[in-house]
């Protein structure tokens, strides 16, 4: 392709071949870079070059197509003026990073499912992200700077989950910055790849038990002084091997008892995809039990007829020391449904996994409903060793959470 002297609005949009294009003589210094992204197409952003204070910088304009030719060169002609005028056309209007995160958070608020994926956000931003980057502009953080807050304190080998939750959290404000017009790339995306160590420590499972000490586990938790609708709920859990949340926030337009069926509408998954579940006697046996604990809203609620807070699983489990998490518990049931000959497909079903492979997937219509009913039925029962909770129990509601 002929690189023209100045660009043009048509070279813009069909210019297919990598590279920087300047705008020519008169266009203040600015430029468009074309380069291939990841996903095999073509990355088109405006930068502007320019020298303030007697220091040659790039000042990011933003991407084509949301910012247009003509955009961009009226924002080169404001930035030229303002230098002229002795001002630096980056201050007062770029954010720092903790400010440019909070934008991201905003952003993404909506999508997200739970108060629960926030909180992890901020988590890692005061933990890990704020003390070395927070005060600084997000034009002026460099591969360096994002090392320094992954390889502190051996943070990428002895934690490497929580560490590329981090690097993808500041490569999400990072790219949002590229969007504004802060920067021109991402300081956390290829270019440290190489950099980073490739063998940290073993990815580190969330503890489980085994199947077998699932019946006496479950006969802990039900002989504990916690509240009668934690209790219950936990072994709700169990019997249907889902998640916490999904069990935290189950209300009672969910179940159908006639039909022995709790369907988990989409917006509660995890793979945004609605789940039914086959309910087992001992799980309807849990339900019949949970009757009038609320207002007929909430299957379990918690104090003040609100959702059983997140912790409150796993601190009941670590008060009676017992090896596990919540979570763990599908590990169990799957662990079980090997040994116990269940057909992976139905297995897999049953955890509201998604068939990876497109090809499978594109068969694999069914959930398997009936196939899965038997299999929660036996995993019922092998799970009732441990004594159900009486109707009669002592409803410990003013006891913890």
């Amino acid at each position: 392709m002929k690189r023209p002297k100045r660009l043009s609005a048509s070279f813009v949009r069909t210019v297919s071949q990598s590279g920087r294009y300047g705008d020519g003589r008169g266009g203040f210094g600015l430029s468009l870079l074309v380069k291939p992204t990841t996903t095999g197409r073509l990355s088109k952003t405006w930068s502007q070059r320019l020298r303030i204070h007697g220091r040659s910088v790039n000042i990011g304009l933003g991407a084509y197509p949301v910012v247009t030719l003509a955009e961009a060169r009226r924002k080169v002609l404001e930035n030229r003026r303002a230098v002229a005028q002795g001002r630096d056309p980056r201050a007062g209007g770029i954010p720092t990073f903790t400010e440019a995160m909070e934008k991201v958070i905003a952003i993404h608020r909506p999508s997200w499912r739970s108060d629960g994926n926030e909180a992890e956000w901020r988590s890692t931003l005061r933990l890990y992200m704020a003390p070395r980057l927070g005060h600084k502009r997000v034009n002026a953080i460099t591969t360096a700077d994002v090392m320094g807050v992954l390889l502190a304190d051996d943070f990428w080998n002895a934690k490497r989950v929580t560490a590329r939750r981090v690097r993808q959290r500041i490569g999400a404000v990072m790219k949002w910055a590229v969007a504004q017009g802060f920067r021109e790339d991402n300081p956390a995306g290829d270019a440290i790849s190489a950099a980073l160590p490739k063998n940290g420590s073993r990815v580190k499972h969330q503890p489980a038990l085994p199947h077998v000490q699932v019946a006496g586990a479950l006969r802990r938790i039900n002989e504990s002084e916690a509240m009668k609708s934690t209790k219950l709920a936990l072994r709700f859990l169990v019997l249907t091997a889902t998640r916490s949340g999904e069990v935290r926030q189950a209300t009672w337009q969910e179940i159908d008892l006639e039909a022995s069926i709790w369907t988990i509408p989409e917006e509660r998954m995890k793979m945004g995809r609605a789940h039914r579940i086959p309910l087992s006697p001992e799980a309807v046996e849990v339900l019949e039990q949970a009757k009038g604990l609320g207002d007929g809203g909430l299957l379990f609620p918690g104090r003040r007829l609100k959702p059983l807070g997140q912790a409150t699983f796993p601190k009941l489990i670590r008060s009676l020391e017992i090896a596990c998490v919540p979570h763990g518990f599908r590990s169990s049931f799957r662990d079980w449904c090997a040994e116990s000959g269940v057909a992976r497909e139905v297995a897999e079903a049953a955890l509201a996994h998604v068939v990876k492979n497109k090809v499978e997937a594109a068969y694999a219509r069914s959930d398997l409903l009936e196939l899965r009913r038997q299999v929660m039925e036996d995993w019922g029962r092998y799970v009732a060793r441990s004594r159900p909770l009486c109707q009669h129990a002592r409803d410990t509601r003013g006891e913890r959470d």
